[in-house]
């Protein structure tokens, strides 16, 4: 089984982008958790939420690979909400760092225009680009590949096409 983790600030396009390629691709994707933790629960975090939300993630996680898949897409991962905690609090806990990991981290860049949908807070250029940082930060505090994905939408999709290719021709 492979899997790739969509990673990056908000409003990026994983999440539309991990939908469209779940159904172009025939396999299966595990949404955000968070979004759905916090359409719940409100936006009103605190350090207790980001582990909820990462244990959260985890169980849905372990529940499409139980179905085995040979290509599982990840809206995101806990390496992500480490990035949320470190935005959030300026610390990540060393646990959101210590869960499994994808084979592959594909890092959106923050270079399409920014959409407002009740669950994002950090929408201004300045806050945009110090969450990309942090999350391409995540990426190398945990030493794991990724690829840049950027660009106009029908780039973004070409490039994470392109990453899955590759990765699934090495496997």
């Amino acid at each position: 089984m492979i899997t790739v983790c969509f990673h990056g600030a908000e409003s990026t396009g994983k999440s539309v982008l991990a939908g469209q390629l779940s159904r172009e691709l025939g396999c299966p994707w595990v949404p955000e958790y968070g979004r759905t933790y916090c359409e719940e629960h409100g936006t009103d975090l605190a350090m207790d939420d980001l582990l909820a939300i990462a244990e959260g993630q985890q169980a849905a996680v372990r529940m499409a690979m139980a179905g085995r898949p040979s290509l599982l897409i990840l809206d995101t991962d806990q390496l992500m909400t480490a990035a949320w905690a470190e935005m959030l609090f300026d610390a990540a806990p060393e646990q959101l760092l210590n869960y499994p990991r994808a084979d592959l981290y594909l890092l959106f860049e923050p270079d399409v225009p920014w959409v407002a949908d009740g669950t994002r807070f950090f929408g201004t250029a300045q806050e945009r680009t110090r969450f990309a940082q942090i999350a391409e930060a995540m990426l190398v505090r945990a030493g794991v590949p990724f690829r840049r994905i950027s660009g106009d939408w029908n780039a973004r999709t070409k490039g994470v096409q392109a990453a899955i290719g590759v990765l699934a021709a090495q496997a």
